[in-house]
């Protein structure tokens, strides 16, 4: 089980209280979960609320669903909190909008996190779709494909040996010494996941993955050509991680939802080759004491079979 730390601010009145989000972590870990995930963004603009605010806030932030006042702190730095205060959960930093960034920055920041978790960081990077945001920073939205996978060419360089050199119009650089590396020598765990396996992201999986984080359920279509790709490229489609994920459904714009009609979904995931699970407290809860009783509740469901 996955515990998902973004967006729960329904639990402290709006605030971005960062010491409680590290507190959760430490708590997941106390109760049995594998994994807590950060995802981020760097400012919002108008767009983010393009398609109208969602209606209860608990709910997941999709494209264009979110208030623009919504907190994002730095999922790195966050991530890097818990990791001091853990030992082994996994820290996912999801939607990572590595374009924003220069690709040599952001594996100094990749490898030294890595460093310090002892080979516990998962990196989902993204391109993400807020015109908005790239606007902000300078950098052009029709191109962040292009810039991410470059990103993605650097870090394997980045975490090789010393110096390194990359040819490109967005990111040059000849004879570099790139010290220390990630814990492992090819890396963090890298996820790739979007609303659609389209070509980039099937790509980009196929290439350098080591999960499959899908935004809802995959069809039997899209796992197929999953696993079609990754027989071509010489993989076992057996070693991707599959990460899926619960069904909230909201009484009203007001409640939390019912876990164990969320969980219901889950051995029919386990059937479909998923074995990660991302679960998001406060859409179930509304007591920020209780994610530590909350947690423990859902391991206690989802190891004794009939009891969602």
């Amino acid at each position: 089980m996955l515990l998902v730390l973004s967006e729960n601010w329904t639990l402290t009145g709006g605030r971005a209280d960062l010491p409680m989000a590290v507190r959760w972590a430490r708590e997941a870990e106390d109760a049995g979960f594998d994994a807590v995930m950060v995802s981020e963004h760097v400012v919002l603009g108008p767009d983010a609320a393009a398609a109208g605010i969602m209606g209860n806030p608990r709910a997941y932030a999709l494209p264009g669903n979110q208030d623009p006042y919504t907190p994002w702190p730095h999922s790195l730095l966050l991530l890097a909190a818990i990791a001091s205060v853990t030992t082994h959960l996994r820290l996912a930093a999801a939607a990572v909008l590595a374009p924003l960034r220069h690709p040599l920055l952001l594996a100094r920041e990749l490898g030294t996190l890595d460093l310090l978790a002892e080979g516990r960081l998962i990196v989902q990077p993204t391109v993400s779709w807020s015109r908005d945001e790239y606007e902000a920073l300078g950098v052009p939205f029709g191109r962040r494909g292009r810039l991410l996978d470059e990103h993605l060419e650097v870090w394997a360089k980045a975490w090789g040996p010393s110096p390194i050199s990359h040819e490109s119009d967005n990111y040059p650089f000849r004879d570099v010494y790139f010290e220390p590396k990630a814990y492992r020598p090819e890396g963090p765990r890298l996820w790739f996941g979007g609303q659609q396996l389209h070509g980039p992201v099937l790509r980009r999986l196929v290439a350098h993955g080591h999960g499959f984080h899908p935004l809802g359920r995959p069809t039997a279509e899209d796992l197929h050509a999953l696993k079609e790709a990754m027989t071509a490229a010489d993989r076992d489609a057996a070693e991707l991680e599959m990460i899926g994920g619960t069904d909230p459904v909201f009484p009203d714009d007001r409640s939390p939802a019912d876990l164990g009609a969320a969980l219901a979904s889950v051995p029919e995931q386990l059937e479909q080759g998923f074995t990660t699970f991302c679960i998001k407290p406060n859409q179930f809860i509304d007591d920020p004491r209780g994610v530590g009783p909350f947690c423990r509740e859902v391991i206690r469901r989802v190891e004794s079979p009939g009891a969602y």
